[in-house]
C-alpha cells in the first residue's frame, strides 16, 4: 500500500530534501510552505511533488490544508514531518515582542496545529509517522537565539507527550535535531563566522541535507514501530 507524506516547508532547504527522499522511496508526497510561489511551481514542476500553501501558524489553515492534501492525494496522511520553521535572531534585551511570538507561532504552535489535524486520523486506522524537526540549539541554547531555542526545546517536549499518548495506536512520534546543515542559508554565512562555526564540529564539516531526509526515511518506515519518544541529534559530534 501506497503511504501518504506531508512536509511542511517542504519545498526549500531541508524540506525540500526531505521531500524529495521520501517521494524517491515510493511515498505519495505533499509539501507545504508558506510563501514564494515562483520557487514552489519551479520546485513542483522539476520533482513532480505536489504543493500546497498555507500558514501553518494558522489552526484553521492547517485544518484546511490537510484536508486539500487528502483529497488531492486520495487518502489520509500516514506520515508528518513538522519542518517549516523561521528565525528572528536577536539578542532578548533587544528582541521584540513580536519577533518573540513569530517565532514561537511558526516553529512551535505550527507542530500543536498540524499534528491536532492528522492524529484522529492516524488513530482510527492504527497507524501513523509524525517526525519534527527541533535543533542542536534547541538542546544547547544559543546567543540570540532565545526564540528559536525555546521552540525548538518545546518540540522536543511536545514530542514526548505525544509519543506517550499516540504509541498504543501504533503512531510513533521522534524529533530530529540537527545541528549545522549545508543549506543556502548557511551557505549566506560571513565566511569568518562559518569558519568558528566548523571549529566547534568535531567532524569538521556541516552535515548535508541528504543526511537529515536519511534520517526521517528511516523514522517513518514501517519497520520502525519501536522507536518512539527518541530524539535523533545529528550534528556531527558537537559537544552540547
Amino acid at each position: 500500500m501506497k503511504r501518504t507524506a506531508l512536509v511542511t516547508g517542504g519545498t526549500r532547504g531541508i524540506g525540500a530534501g526531505i521531500s524529495k527522499a521520501l517521494s524517491r522511496a515510493g511515498y505519495s508526497v505533499a509539501a507545504n510552505y508558506r510563501s514564494g510561489d515562483a520557487n514552489a511551481e519551479k520546485f513542483q514542476n522539476e520533482t513532480g511533488i505536489r504543493v500546497f500553501s498555507w500558514d501553518v501558524s494558522d489552526y484553521e489553515s492547517c485544518e484546511k490544508g490537510v484536508a486539500r492534501v487528502c483529497e488531492a492525494l486520495g487518502g489520509p496522511i500516514d506520515v508528518l514531518v513538522n519542518n517549516a520553521g523561521v528565525t528572528r535572531d536577536c539578542m532578548l534585551h533587544k528582541m521584540s515582542r513580536e519577533n518573540w511570538t513569530k517565532v514561537i507561532e511558526t516553529n512551535l504552535n505550527s507542530v500543536f496545529n498540524m499534528c491536532r489535524s492528522v492524529i484522529l486520523s492516524m488513530r482510527e486506522k492504527n497507524f501513523g509517522r509524525i517526525v519534527n524537526i527541533s535543533s542542536v540549539n534547541g538542546l544547547k541554547g544559543q546567543l540570540g537565539q532565545s526564540n528559536y531555542s525555546a521552540a525548538k526545546a518545546g518540540i522536543i517536549g511536545f514530542t514526548k507527550a505525544l509519543a506517550l499518548e499516540s504509541a498504543s495506536k501504533g503512531i510513533t512520534v521522534n524529533a530530529i535535531a540537527p545541528g549545522y546543515v549545508s543549506t543556502d542559508m548557511t551557505d549566506a554565512i560571513r565566511e569568518d563566522v562559518r569558519e568558528n562555526i566548523l571549529k566547534g564540529i568535531p567532524v569538521g564539516r556541516f552535515g548535508q541535507v541528504e543526511e537529515i531526509a536519511d534520517a526521517v526515511l528511516f523514522l517513518a518506515d514501517e519497520k520502525s514501530s519501536f522507536i518512539t519518544g527518541t530524539v535523533l541529534s545529528i550534528n556531527g559530534g558537537q559537544y552540547l
